[in-house]
């Protein structure tokens, strides 16, 4: 399951990628395979099919990223009391330790998705709140310390 909720910025980050990958990425790649074809015959020619196949990965992602902004609703999460989309909150685990992450639906690091065990669990939380994270290798306390 898919959470199609983002941020303004987060779609700007999209459309920033996007950008990447059809300017200079794009350009990268044809040139690689321009290279690789001067090596001569394709059916054994490594290069060409290590290109090609770069080719259709990036295709590939500009496809999913334009898909991801084309079905996206933004939202404003404006408050800071309560766990949303774009939300950077420090949870801290049964053992004290204290985890710092971004209610996000593009991904990337010291992300969570809306949908998986955390993030589920955290949507609409206050400071201070406590929740048990439902995860695939078993349930754990989690408590809200902090929403920015």
């Amino acid at each position: 399951m898919v959470d199609n909720r983002l941020t303004a910025e987060q779609a700007a980050a999209l459309r920033a990628e996007i950008e990447e990958l059809e300017g200079p990425r794009r350009t990268e790649v044809v040139a690689a395979i321009k290279k690789a074809r001067e090596f001569g015959d394709l059916s054994e020619n490594f290069e060409y099919h290590a290109a090609k196949n770069e080719q259709g990965l990036l295709e590939a992602r500009i496809r999913t990223l334009r898909a991801r902004l084309d079905l996206a609703e933004i939202v404003e999460h404006e408050s800071v009391d309560e766990v949303g989309i774009g939300s950077v909150v420090d949870v801290e685990d049964e053992s004290g330790t204290i985890i710092k992450v971004e209610v996000s639906g593009v991904g990337g690091p010291g992300t969570v998705s809306p949908t998986s065990p955390l993030g589920s669990a955290l949507l609409g939380r206050k400071i201070g709140e406590s929740v048990t994270v439902q995860a695939p290798r078993g349930s754990w306390q989690a408590t809200v310390r902090d929403i920015s």
